[in-house]
């Protein structure tokens, strides 16, 4: 298999879970958190859906088919500009921290499945994700994003979350939505069992990739239905030269 997520995902949450940071996660009593748990799951009860997900955003346009919400673009306001320029540049002095991602390991950051061949990995700090529930700090995002190279990584980008609760007047408090859109995986229907790799074979009907795209169909089907798979996202490159660049919904894995 070479592509990851069949999310957050994830997710991570991310979600983005592995079986060490779900035990965590599971104490902090956190309900609702967009890369520990889907649709009300605890982290690790199931990271199938996580899987989908992440397979959903490798390879592709993140365009607004039924399985994807996202912010609409907004007319720039007076300030917007200087305000995500803020956010890019505090994201490039943290790319900076973590260049060496076991600095980013020493530090609580979680490889979320690194034994699944990725175009990028994401490393998911979930107390970062926790307090991205309450409050921004661009100081701290949910997930780096590392680029596999040799026995090593590099580091790419970096990746906030914000709650599924959030109104798009919200997100843009965090990040103008004149800038950046933030997204959402939606609309995922779970494939039963003995029939998971369905979702990873030609015109699937399970997974964020397939055909069903409502409750009703996928319990027809025999799924599971996940409305929102995790909660906001956005995704920034603040490395590159230009704003489209750095706030570019399209690349959400390597180019």
């Amino acid at each position: 298999m070479k592509t990851l997520l069949a999310l957050l995902c994830l997710a991570g949450t991310l979600g983005f879970a592995q079986q060490n940071s779900s035990q965590d996660m599971k104490g902090m009593n956190m309900p609702g958190h967009d890369m520990s748990q889907m649709g009300g799951q605890e982290a690790g009860e199931d990271t199938d859906a996580s899987m989908h997900a992440m397979h959903s955003m490798e390879g592709h346009h993140m365009d607004m088919g039924p399985h994807m919400k996202m912010t609409a673009l907004r007319t720039s306001q007076p300030g917007d500009a200087e305000k995500a320029q803020k956010v890019a540049d505090t994201a490039r002095g943290v790319m900076e921290k973590y260049k060496d991602y076991h600095v980013a390991l020493d530090q609580g950051f979680k490889i979320f499945h690194p034994e699944v061949p990725q175009k990028q990995y994401h490393f998911t700090n979930y107390r970062y994700a926790i307090e991205a529930r309450f409050a921004f700090n661009p100081e701290h995002p949910t997930s780096l994003l590392y680029e596999k190279v040799g026995d090593g990584y590099r580091l790419a980008g970096v990746m906030y979350t914000a709650p599924k609760r959030f109104t798009e007047d919200d997100l843009n408090e965090r990040i103008p939505l004149s800038i950046a859109q933030w997204h959402e995986h939606v609309n995922l229907c779970r494939a039963p069992a003995g029939q998971r790799g369905e979702s990873m074979g030609p015109n699937p009907k399970f997974g964020l990739k397939g055909s069903i795209v409502t409750k009703q169909e996928c319990d027809a089907n025999g799924g599971q239905f996940y409305p929102i798979v995790f909660n906001w996202m956005v995704h920034l490159y603040p490395l590159e030269k230009d704003s489209a660049a750095i706030w570019s919904v399209d690349r959400q894995h390597a180019d």
